[in-house]
């Protein structure tokens, strides 16, 4: 069935582009690669950087349902996010954090430069309301020395601003298929010196499975002041409050048979996770001089959770506290311009765990229920990170780029359940890490551009990664170790109507962390070998037509690659040359988007992914497939200040059966068999309406 999407799509580019409209195009002298990176401590346009960025903008979030992240990063060649569930996801980056158990790790993320990566590598992005996100800045592989452990890359979020001299009101409502409803205030406030915007969003769901409903909502408050004619101010906070039920994986039977159950024991025990989550930050900017300028900040972090699995119940606290800072100085050297950045990142945390028997099997139908203590547990983690940057320009068409970091990462883990508690304190350091990095940008033309660069990047284990069975500090574990070779090409064409990029990489992973699970709650981390992970990425953007009266765009990308272990043995068994698990060979997308004067949009996308192995010994394999996501949308005035929007959309068109996520190398316990697969959504519909009020 999903065969015949992409003829259909192929075919209306077709049409479109011969159709007599195709005349009344006018030049595009926007090119998507003139834009800057503002990531960076040393900001850049994307067409001079030497390495892969994607740039991921407010329109592209928006052809989506407002929900989740995943259609629009796995439309970003070499980034791939598996979609357990609504609070269980997994993003991996040219292969780098794939064989993660549950969850993201050895990628870094950023809200408006506040890391919302913990001390120990663990990433959540999936509880931000998308709403609040004005655009994305994706660095893939080891590319960069400004931001500490991550080794698959760093995403960067940034928060919507209110428009220059508006002020606003707006509200609203979405529905969709699994009793799916989406609420959302928001208002701002800007004049020539302040920026001010909130939002309140509320999303409850019933859930495609037994166990999956879910409640979330979001409170977010962002802010920038000048201060003088150098100075400002910038705040943001971030309150997420979150109740969801875990349906976990399922077995190949149930896959194949009866995707809507939820895995028995989870079932059983109505097993579900909830927190209240804070993140605070406040940062300051100022430009000393011409040359010298100044860019701060401070962040905090809480976090108060619960959770009830069946082999035991969670109670967690999270805290942080840490600064960021680098200064920037601009000049020629040797007749040179280059510009030059120095900083640190330094952080603390804390986190106070215990766990609980579970009795939800003493009294059946009532679901979870706390039992006696058997464990409690205080962590400390510190890491720090201190980095230079400096970029030259050593002629009109040759920018040359280097970096060096300095990483320290220590744990510290004390038993406060087992007397004495004074005395079992143990710490570890994984020692200061050295990441260099260079990059050669050669401009061939005007708006086209070669590139080249070396990088080294690293991950530390997570914290229970490092664990042994026994509870001790592994302290023979080392960090993941990566050196990136990279060359690629960034163009424009056609008088900017057309972009292509290509990237040729290999990154080289040794001390390749391995997560073996001993029983069904622990894994222990083992450094099991090495990986090998060359491929290709490219993109096309195209704009077929720019008229008067509409724009139609389109764009195919895609990622080939070949990544393998390399020197991988586990338990006696030898693995080597065997495919990386969890990571398809192949992944295209394709696109076409309609926008009209008249205010209709319609979004079209269709992904293919290539099958994946779901083990190291390749003995298991999920099948391919493909999705087609379809979303109208029509924006229209009431009034001059009175602004309305209606969207209605389709996702999963061809109601593919599908493995959304995996969880890579399960075992089965007794006589269960292993529980590989969380099962995709089958096609489903939303649609909504807005009403906004300018004043």
């Amino acid at each position: 069935m999903c065969k015949n999407a992409l003829p259909l799509l192929l075919f209306l580019h077709i049409v479109l582009y011969f159709s007599p409209v195709y005349s009344q195009v006018k030049k595009d002298t926007t090119a998507l690669s003139e834009i800057i990176v503002d990531a960076s401590p040393i900001k850049n346009v994307l067409q001079n950087t030497a390495s892969s960025i994607v740039l991921i903008s407010k329109a592209d979030i928006n052809k989506t349902d407002g929900i989740l992240l995943t259609p629009v990063l796995n439309k970003i060649p070499g980034v791939f996010m598996q979609q357990g569930a609504l609070n269980t996801n997994r993003i991996s980056i040219r292969g780098i954090g794939a064989r993660a158990q549950y969850g993201t790790n050895r990628i870094k993320a950023y809200f408006d430069g506040i890391p919302i990566t913990s001390g120990d590598g663990e990433t959540v992005i999936e509880d931000i309301d998308i709403a609040s996100i004005e655009k994305i800045e994706i660095i893939k592989g080891p590319n960069s020395t400004s931001f500490g452990s991550g080794m698959g890359g760093v995403i960067h979020l940034f928060s919507r601003e209110t428009p220059l001299l508006q002020s606003f009101g707006k509200s609203n409502i979405n529905f969709g298929s699994f009793g799916m409803i989406q609420q959302q205030l928001s208002g701002g406030f800007s004049d020539t010196k302040s920026n001010l915007i909130s939002s309140y969003s509320n999303i409850t769901l019933d859930g495609p499975r037994e166990n999956s409903s879910y409640n979330r909502e979001n409170f977010n408050l962002f802010g920038k002041q000048k201060l003088g004619n150098n100075g400002s101010l910038s705040f943001i906070g971030i309150y997420t409050k979150l109740k969801a039920y875990i349906p976990s994986s399922l077995s190949e039977k149930d896959f194949n048979n009866n995707p809507k159950k939820a895995a028995s024991t989870w079932a059983a025990a109505q097993g579900y996770e909830s927190y209240d989550k804070y993140l605070f930050g406040l940062g300051y900017d100022y430009q000393v001089s011409n040359k010298w300028s100044l860019n701060s900040s401070v962040f905090s972090n809480y976090k108060e959770a619960y959770e009830t699995r069946p082999f035991d119940i969670l109670d967690e606290n999270t805290r942080s506290l840490g600064i960021r800072l680098n200064i920037n100085y601009k000049d020629r050297l040797l007749s040179f311009p280059f510009e030059f950045s120095f900083g640190t990142e330094i952080a603390l945390e804390e986190n106070d765990y215990s766990l609980y028997k579970n009795l939800y099997l003493s009294q059946p139908g009532r679901g979870s229920l706390q039992g006696n203590l058997f464990s409690a547990i205080d962590e400390e983690r510190k890491y720090s990170n201190y980095f230079i940057q400096m970029e030259f320009w050593l002629s009109k068409a040759i920018h040359l780029e280097t970096g060096f970091a300095l990483n320290s990462t220590a744990y510290s883990f004390k038993d406060v359940f087992q007397p004495p508690q004074n005395s079992n304190i143990q710490n570890y350091t994984f020692g200061t890490i050295c990441s260099p990095r260079i990059g050669l940008s050669y401009k061939v033309s005007n708006g086209k551009n070669i590139y080249t660069s070396v990088s080294k990047g690293f991950s530390v284990p997570t914290f229970a990664e490092a664990l042994t069975p026994e509870g001790k500090i592994n302290t023979n574990l080392e960090p993941e170790i990566g050196w990136n070779y990279e060359i690629g090409f960034k163009g424009n064409w056609l008088d900017n109507k057309l972009y292509t990029e290509v990237a040729l990489f290999s990154a080289q992973i040794e001390n390749l962390l391995l997560a073996r699970r001993t029983a069904e709650d622990q894994y222990v981390g083992l450094n099991a070998g090495s990986s090998s992970h060359p491929g290709i990425e490219f993109t096309v953007n195209y704009n077929i037509v720019k008229s008067d009266s509409f724009k139609i765009t389109h764009y195919f990308s895609g990622a080939i690659n070949y990544f393998k272990f390399k020197d991988f043995i586990d338990l006696n068994v030898d693995y080597s040359g065997n495919q990386l698990t969890a990571v398809p060979q192949k992944q295209l997308n394709y696109g076409l988007d309609i926008i009209t004067k008249s205010g209709i949009i319609i979004n079209t996308s269709y992904r293919t992914v290539g099958k994946t192995p779901i083990n190291d010994a390749n003995t298991k394999y999920t099948e391919a497939y493909a999705l087609l996501d379809l979303k109208t949308t029509y924006a229209f005035k009431i009034f001059k200040k009175l602004n309305a929007e209606l969207t209605a959309g389709v996702n999963n068109a061809l109601n593919e059966k599908y493995a959304a996520s995996i969880v890579p190398n399960a075992l089965g316990f007794g006589a269960a068999p292993p529980r590989y697969y969380y099962p995709g959504n089958p096609i489903n519909y939303y649609g909504g309406f807005s009403i906004s009020y300018l004043f």
